[in-house]
């Protein structure tokens, strides 16, 4: 398969279930959200992926950042690079965990955040919704013409509005783009840094099992 990850099995019987992807942050790699995966749905298939470059002094990254400049400059064609691995692998690790390709979330922070938003602008009939925790969208991500599979696309957005790495402007910045394209946005502000807490992470797990619910009802 295309990119290194762990899985956790779903916890309930099913032929093919649900499926949850979880996109890292910027010098972290596979295992840092997969402490996540006990408190998420059981029904799920939780997959949690290595992004594709090694970032400086550790871990990996989805794209590179400059910091030299003001503001620090984003890597856009590692953006795209990465999208195109994210979705490819998507695919890949349906077929080989045996999940339903139809009920695929993407569960993003930071970084990762960043990317499952520019998966979900990019081919939202490939997905069922998307979690972005701490991120921003990246702006060439953004589509110039409407794209009608946005209606209604289900998104949870959670920002820590003291966050000194991605700061809550670009939560706000992002609730605005979004609102505009027509996706069912989900908006939610905590008083953390750049951290998921427990009550972020409550809210990410009972968003979950809410579409989980209803791509099962539907």
């Amino acid at each position: 398969m295309t990119l290194e990850h762990v899985v956790r099995p779903p916890g309930v019987a099913s032929d093919h279930p649900p499926m949850a992807v979880l996109l890292h942050g910027l010098g972290a790699d596979e295992m840092d959200l997969f402490g996540l995966a006990p408190f998420l749905d059981p029904r799920l298939v939780v997959v949690s992926v290595r992004a594709p470059h090694e970032a400086q002094p550790m871990g990996y990254s989805w794209f590179d950042i400059d910091w030299s400049e003001v503001p620090p400059r984003i890597d856009f064609a590692q953006v795209l690079e990465s999208r195109g691995a994210i979705l490819r692998f998507v695919e890949e690790a349906a077929e080989a965990h045996g999940a339903d390709p139809s009920r695929v979330w993407l569960v993003g922070f930071s970084q990762g955040g960043s990317m499952a938003t520019a998966c979900a602008l990019s081919r939202p009939e490939v997905l069922r919704g998307i979690v972005a925790h701490s991120g921003r969208i990246t702006r060439g991500a953004v589509p110039a013409l409407p794209v009608p599979a946005l209606a209604g696309f289900p998104v949870l957005w959670q920002h820590g509005r003291a966050d000194p790495v991605v700061p809550i402007a670009f939560g706000h910045e992002a609730r605005t783009l979004l609102g505009g394209l027509g996706v069912r946005l989900d908006y939610r502000e905590y008083p953390i840094g750049h951290e998921i807490s427990e009550q972020s992470l409550r809210d990410l797990s009972g968003w979950l099992t809410r579409q989980v619910d209803e791509a099962s009802s539907g």
